[in-house]
């Protein structure tokens, strides 16, 4: 992901947004995106990682940006698990591979948000704006 300078146009928001990323670097760049454009932001390395800082949260998460494949547990089983206490949680799945070989592994079922990567700090924010403003429907995050 292209560095910060191109926060200037990135679409703002409030709400609080867990990401789920092994890679170190993306993790970091994609916090200070996030949390330059007004959201909170909540890190996690991996799948387990996530439902423990979830489980000990109060708080409301809005969106959960996970990658799709992470050591010690995925995307696609942590979302199923946060699903069970945190349902009104809406996703977004980050991967290198594309949509389509996401898809063909099972993990995308053609209704959940992703972004492929690399991608730049607009595409991110812009994504996340466009995944929290949509329209809830009945079991799609």
């Amino acid at each position: 992901m292209p560095a910060v300078a191109e926060t200037h146009n990135v679409p703002r928001g409030d709400e609080t947004v867990l990401i789920v990323e092994d890679d170190a670097a993306l993790r970091a760049l994609a916090a200070r995106v996030l949390e330059s454009s007004g959201y909170k932001v909540l890190l996690a390395r991996n799948g387990v990682e996530a439902l423990a800082l979830c489980a000990g949260y109060d708080g409301r998460i809005d969106l959960v940006a996970s990658d799709v494949v992470m050591p010690e547990m995925s995307g696609r089983p942590l979302v199923e698990k946060l699903a069970e206490t945190r349902a009104e949680t809406r996703v977004l799945f980050m991967s290198g591979y594309t949509d389509d070989d996401v898809m063909r592994r099972g993990v995308l079922d053609g209704r959940t948000a992703f972004i492929q990567k690399p991608f730049t700090a607009i595409q991110f924010a812009t994504k996340v704006r466009d995944v929290l403003d949509q329209p809830r429907r009945a079991g799609v995050n």
